[in-house]
């Protein structure tokens, strides 16, 4: 790892141990045999976010990514990092048989699915 990529990689780390994960805000409705939510997540890849469904009354949708670079920069204005987010949200009763998950061009598109939700499910969205 080169001096340049090294500063980039402790900045990053420096940043998400600082900070608090950013609020995402979503899009939620009640399709054909799911409860869908839509929440855009710029600048982080599939690989870079979780999505989890927990048991409970109600069942939680949560899903978070980590920052994925905070390289040191002056900012004249500096309002969100690249990653750091996170968002935890109440399932609808008869919701939570199973989930999916896609992220394209900046936005997270969660599907959970009707059911209930017996054990934890956990993914990382394609």
């Amino acid at each position: 790892m080169n001096v340049s990529n090294l500063h980039v990689a402790e900045a990053t780390a420096t940043t998400e141990a600082e900070m608090r994960p950013q609020s995402v805000p979503v899009n939620a409705y009640e399709a054909t045999g799911a409860f869908v939510v839509v929440a855009p997540l710029p600048a982080v890849t599939a690989a870079d976010v979780a999505v989890e469904v927990r048991p409970g009354d109600p069942a939680t949708l949560r899903f978070w990514s980590h920052v994925r670079s905070a390289g040191p920069r002056d900012y004249l204005l500096h309002e969100w990092e690249y990653g750091g987010y996170e968002r935890q949200l109440d399932v609808p009763a008869g919701f939570g048989g199973g989930v999916e998950a896609t992220l394209h061009n900046g936005q997270l598109v969660v599907r959970v699915l009707r059911g209930t939700c017996a054990a934890p499910l956990s993914i990382n969205p394609t």
